[in-house]
């Protein structure tokens, strides 16, 4: 894996529930190859935070380099499918807003992309539609 990239905002409620409007189109932002990892291994809490929010997300693994292609070629470029976890610090995140400044700080930290085993699209095929949730304890 050489890199993470994650979007913001493509969830509607999750962009109203911060005031963003949610015809505004997403953006993207990374992390390190070394935030992952695998699901079940133990978090520790990460430092400098009081904070801590996780969301449920779909992950994409793409198998082959590429740059620029047409839509219309893009799940060709699929290796598989899986489920992860984004951590953010939201703390340092609001700070980081405020000041104008980029909040990489709040993303991008050892272990704050959990992630389920990956499935090969060639086995799972390439979803249109489906449900994702997360449990925390219990709930």
């Amino acid at each position: 894996m050489r890199r993470i990239f994650c979007v913001g905002r493509n969830y509607a409620a999750h962009a109203r529930e911060f005031g963003n409007d949610e015809r505004d189109p997403p953006f993207f932002f990374t992390k390190p190859a070394d935030a992952v990892v695998d699901s079940g291994a133990d978090i520790p809490y990460p430092p400098l935070t009081a904070n801590l929010h996780h969301e449920i997300e779909l992950v994409v693994a793409i198998g082959k380099a590429s740059f620029r292609i047409p839509r219309t070629e893009a799940l060709a470029h699929v290796w598989g499918y899986g489920v992860g976890v984004d951590l953010t610090r939201r703390d340092l995140q609001d700070q980081a807003k405020k000041a104008a400044r980029p909040w990489d700080w709040s993303k991008a930290f050892d272990c704050s992309a959990p992630c389920g085993p990956l499935v090969p699209a060639a086995r799972s095929g390439h979803p249109d539609r489906g449900r994702i949730w997360l449990a925390v304890n219990g709930d």
